[in-house]
């Protein structure tokens, strides 16, 4: 899979290849639904964890763009991101609602951000759900395996019933990658599915290393849908390469699979998510879909 962005590879710098990329499709911008912002110290646990991710899985994983919050914001629209996110989970009880309220302010001083929201398997957790639905959420996120918690739990069950109900979709790290832990991979998901069938779900990084069993689950349930998160890159298909066979499902699904990045945590460029998704020649529709017109559908961003 080539890895070039048409026409930009000599423009100056991340802001110029995005653009370029952003001015062949003739996009408006771009809309990321996988973006970090979190509380400060927070953040810089999950920094500090990257930096000893080596030792954990044997990768380096720098982080490209370590900057404060004002400048990471500025970033991404120097870049033409026009919409994102503020993924933001818990490792432990009593920690989501506050999380939910910095997000909260976050969104309401951050207009382009999509009011991001989380939650725990902890008693409570129906009624934080419930306020930040009504108060405006418009995307949740659950990690799988940093929270150590199976989706099946029954506190979870008036949460995702609620989430279902609501039509608010939820980004899920669901995969087994950068290291399996006890609730990830297909077989927790699709009981959940099982359950709860018309939930709208975005599985995280395309599901990876799964991407097979993920995009099986995908087939059965239409409202399933993908972010490309790290997906494609040079960094992930050493460690997990997507199968070349599954790129005509890819194709086929290209009205549920939508931008994601990883910003600022990722250990290489921006430009080289869109590079990534272009080396896959799959064609510029599929492109201008992937890049914005699902999530501006998912959304309502008109």
């Amino acid at each position: 899979m080539s890895n070039q962005l048409s026409g930009a590879a000599a423009a100056p710098g991340t802001t110029g290849a995005v653009r370029a990329f952003r001015e062949r499709l003739g996009l408006p911008g771009l809309i990321d639904v996988h973006t970090h912002f979190m509380p400060e110290r927070v953040l810089a646990k999950v920094w500090d964890y990257f930096d000893a991710v080596g030792p954990l899985t044997g990768t380096r994983w720098p982080i490209t763009y370590r900057h404060e919050e004002r400048h990471r914001v500025d970033l991404l629209r120097e870049f033409g991101v026009r919409a994102f996110t503020a993924m933001l989970y818990p490792h432990k009880p009593a920690m989501a609602a506050w999380l939910n309220s910095w997000s909260a302010e976050f969104a309401a001083r951050t207009p382009d951000c999509l009011h991001t929201a989380t939650f725990f398997p902890e008693a409570g957790a129906e009624g934080y759900v419930r306020r930040a639905v009504e108060g405006g959420a418009r995307v949740f996120k659950a990690h799988l395996q940093v929270g150590a918690y199976d989706p099946n739990d029954e506190l979870l069950d008036p949460v995702w019933g609620l989430l279902a109900e609501a039509g608010v979709p939820t980004v899920i790290h669901c995969g087994s990658m950068p290291t399996p832990a006890a609730f990830t991979g297909p077989g927790p998901l699709a009981r959940l599915l099982a359950r709860h069938p018309r939930l709208p779900l975005v599985i995280a990084h395309m599901g990876m290393p799964e991407y097979t069993e993920f995009l099986d689950l995908a087939d059965r349930h239409p409202e399933v849908r993908f972010d490309t998160t790290m997906a494609f890159t040079d960094f992930s298909e050493r460690m997990s390469p997507f199968p070349v066979r599954e790129l005509g499902r890819l194709a086929a699904l290209g009205d549920r699979i939508l931008l994601g990045t990883d910003f600022p945590n990722i250990p290489y460029p921006y430009e080289h998510q869109l590079a990534a998704l272009e080396g896959l020649g799959l064609g510029d529709d599929w492109l201008r879909a992937v890049c914005h017109d699902n999530a501006a559908r998912l959304f309502d961003l008109s």
